[in-house]
């Protein structure tokens, strides 16, 4: 069984748990405040196991299925280790990762929360970006390449990030995403040629 699959019965399951006890949420759930000042960090990595509805958990595993198994074929091929331990190290890192900036910028703010695995989902998209910056993405059924599909992605969650108008975690849909793109890079550095190789090949 693929290591993307198995990620993905483990965050159904512990989501679902979280839909029936909201005390589980209450206790796992992202609180920078309650990472700084009570110490409790299991906080950076079980929140991502957490979702807020049901549209919320299909969105974040429909994508981590779509492009997980095609992610973990890329870090075999390319990547140096086993490339079921290299996801898994690069998803949950990426968890972590992708709530830094959250972190730094709501560490005083008790009533900060956030769930979902949603910078990691990003973080493996754009992983598969790096590999395959032409390959079609499809975003309400409407063909996408996705490099272009990435950099409004980025442009996006920065723009509403700034604003700050709804209850989106679009620090961490961003920073996923950049760790998604540099993670690869940093065990390979040859992949960035390639990467500007495939983007040149179309000129």
């Amino acid at each position: 069984m693929d290591i993307s699959f198995i990620i993905i019965i483990v965050i159904v399951l512990v989501s679902i748990a979280g839909f029936n006890q909201a005390e589980l949420i209450y206790k796992y759930q992202f609180n920078a405040w309650q990472i700084k000042n009570r110490k409790e960090y299991i906080r950076w990595i079980s929140h991502g196991f957490f979702h807020g509805s049901w549209m919320h958990l299909f969105i974040n595993m429909f994508v981590l299925w779509s492009f997980g198994r095609p992610v973990r074929m890329y870090f075999m091929q390319s990547l140096p280790g086993n490339s079921s331990i290299v996801f898994l190290f690069f998803f949950f890192s990426a968890i972590v990762i992708s709530s830094i900036y959250s972190y730094l910028k709501e560490k005083n703010n008790y009533n900060y929360n956030a769930i979902g695995a949603s910078g990691a989902v990003s973080a493996v998209v754009f992983a598969s970006i790096l590999y395959d910056p032409f390959r079609i993405i499809y975003l309400y059924f409407i063909p996408i390449p996705g490099i272009l599909l990435g950099i409004g992605y980025l442009i996006y969650s920065r723009v509403m990030a700034e604003r700050n108008a709804d209850n989106i975690g679009h620090d961490a849909h961003f920073w996923g995403a950049v760790y998604g793109f540099v993670f690869p890079i940093l065990l390979n550095p040859s992949l960035l040629v390639r990467f500007f190789k495939e983007l040149l090949s179309i000129f």
